[in-house]
C-alpha cells in the first residue's frame, strides 16, 4: 500500500489530522476490545496502516509522510485524545518505523520493504541484550521488556551492548530482526495502557546480519531530511509530550461530561453548578494550554535547530525530555482531580475516568518521563560538567 502526502506543511498537517478523522470511529469501537484481550484489535491496526499514520515518522523516499515535530505532535496528540492504547502504539510503531527507514542501509531496506510496501514494526530502545562479534554480523541474545504493538509487528528492533571479549568500553548497537524469529512472552497483565500488548521477547544466540544493525551513536540518516538530525533523546521526546496532552484533554472532556450528568449529595443540582469544581475545570485547562505552550516553544526551537543543519545541543535535548516529564506530570494530576471528582462510579471497570488515570499513570513509569529528567535538566542550568540529557 502506498501514501501521497502533500509537500507543504500546512496541507500535509491537515491531511494527517483528515485522516485521524476517518479512523476514530473505528478506534474508538476499539478501545473495549483492546483493553480486554491486551493489543489492539485488527481493525484498529488496520485503520492506524491504511491511513498512512503509521508513517508519520517515515522518510518519504520510503512512502512515508515524514512530518515536522508540530505537526507530529498535533496528530499523536489527537490519536491519544481517542483512545489511549492506540495512541501510544502509533507512537512507538511510528517511531520504530522512522528509525528503521532513515538509518538502515539499502541492503535492509530492500528486504525489510518488499517491493516498497511499508511494514508494521515496533522496537525497544533499552541495550537489554549482548551482541557478540562474528564474521558478518553479530549473534545476539537477551530478554527486552515493553514492545508495544509486538502483536501486529512484522519487525521489531532492540537495543544491545557488544560484548568487546572483556574490555570496559561499551558499545549500542540497535539490530531489527523480523517478529517471527523472536519468542513474545504473553506476559502484559498490567494496570495501565492495557490495550498496548506491550509483552517481552527474548532472542537466544541469534545470528543478525550487518546490514541490519545500526549504532545509535555514530550512524548518519541513509536518507531524509533533517527530522533524522534530532539526536537522542529529540527524535521521541515529542511524542510523550503529545501522548500527554491528548490523554489529559480526553480526561477533561470527561470532566465535562461528569459535570452536567453527576449530581452532589442530597443535591438535585450537576456538579457543574459548584464553584469547587468550575474551578478545577478552569485549573486543569489553563495547565494543559500552559503545559502545550511550553512544548511548542521547545519543539520550535529543536525544528530550528535541525532545518539549520545541526542536531540540537546537549543543553536542548535535556529540555526537549524534561518537557514530555512536565506534561506528564500535569496531565497525572488533571487525571487525578477528574477520578477524585468522579466518586464511588469512577471506581468502575466501565468508567473511563478511571482508565485514563491507569494509562497517565502507566505512561509515567517510562524511562523516557520519568523524575531524573528534571534532574538533568537541573545540572544544564547550573552549568555542571558532564550534564547529560538521559545521565
Amino acid at each position: 500500500m502506498s501514501w501521497s502526502f502533500p509537500a507543504e506543511t500546512q496541507e500535509k498537517r491537515r491531511a494527517l489530522l483528515d485522516a485521524v478523522e476517518d479512523v476514530r470511529g473505528v478506534l474508538a469501537a476499539g478501545a473495549e476490545e483492546a483493553e480486554a484481550s491486551g493489543t489492539l484489535p485488527g481493525a484498529s491496526v488496520d485503520a492506524l496502516y491504511e491511513s498512512g499514520l503509521l508513517t508519520l515518522k517515515l522518510p518519504q523516499a520510503l512512502g512515508g509522510a515524514e512530518a515536522d515535530l508540530l505537526t507530529q505532535l498535533d496528530v499523536l496528540e489527537a490519536v491519544a485524545r481517542i483512545d489511549a492504547s492506540a495512541g501510544w502504539c502509533l507512537m512507538i510503531g511510528a517511531a520504530s518505523l522512522g528509525g528503521v527507514g532513515a538509518f538502515l542501509p539499502d541492503e535492509a531496506i530492500e528486504e525489510i520493504f518488499p517491493g516498497g510496501r511499508v511494514p508494521k514494526t515496533c522496537g525497544v530502545a533499552m541495550a537489554a541484550g549482548k551482541a557478540v562479534p562474528v564474521d558478518g554480523g553479530y549473534r545476539i541474545s537477551g530478554r527486552w521488556s515493553f514492545a508495544s504493538g509486538i502483536r501486529h509487528a512484522q519487525w521489531v528492533s532492540g537495543g544491545a551492548l557488544v560484548d568487546q571479549g572483556g574490555t570496559s568500553a561499551l558499545e549500542r548497537i540497535t539490530f531489527t530482526v523480523r517478529t517471527s524469529e523472536v519468542e513474545i512472552h504473553d506476559n502484559w497483565h498490567v494496570a495501565g495502557l492495557q490495550g498496548t500488548g506491550s509483552n517481552d521477547f527474548s532472542l537466544s544466540d541469534l545470528f543478525v546480519r550487518k546490514a541490519f544493525i545500526r549504532s545509535p551513536a555514530n550512524t548518519s540518516p541513509q536518507r531524509g531530511g533533517p527530522l533524522y538530525r534530532l539526536g537522542r533523546p529529540g527524535y521521541v521526546t515529542n511524542e510523550h509530550c503529545a501522548f500527554a496532552l491528548g490523554l489529559g484533554r480526553r480526561t477533561l472532556d470527561e470532566m465535562g461530561n461528569l459535570a452536567q450528568a453527576k449530581r452532589g449529595y442530597a443535591s438535585p443540582s450537576p456538579i457543574a453548578s459548584r464553584g469547587l469544581y468550575q474551578r478545577a475545570m478552569g485549573e486543569c485547562d489553563m495547565k494543559l494550554r500552559a503545559a502545550r505552550a511550553l512544548v511548542v516553544d521547545i519543539l520550535q526551537a529543536a525544528w530550528a535547530s535541525v532545518c539549520g543543519g545541526h542536531t540540537p545541543e546537549p543543553w536542548l535535548q535535556a529540555e526537549m525530555r524534561t518537557a514530555g516529564t512536565f506534561t506528564t506530570d500535569v496531565a497525572v494530576e488533571v487525571a487525578s482531580k477528574a477520578f477524585r471528582f468522579g466518586g464511588g462510579r469512577a471506581l468502575q471497570d466501565s468508567n473511563i475516568l478511571q482508565r485514563c488515570l491507569r494509562d497517565i499513570n502507566a505512561a509515567a513509569q517510562h524511562l523516557m518521563v520519568n523524575d531524573s529528567a528534571y534532574e538533568n535538566h537541573g545540572q544544564f542550568i547550573l552549568g555542571l560538567p558532564n550534564a547529560d540529557p538521559m545521565g
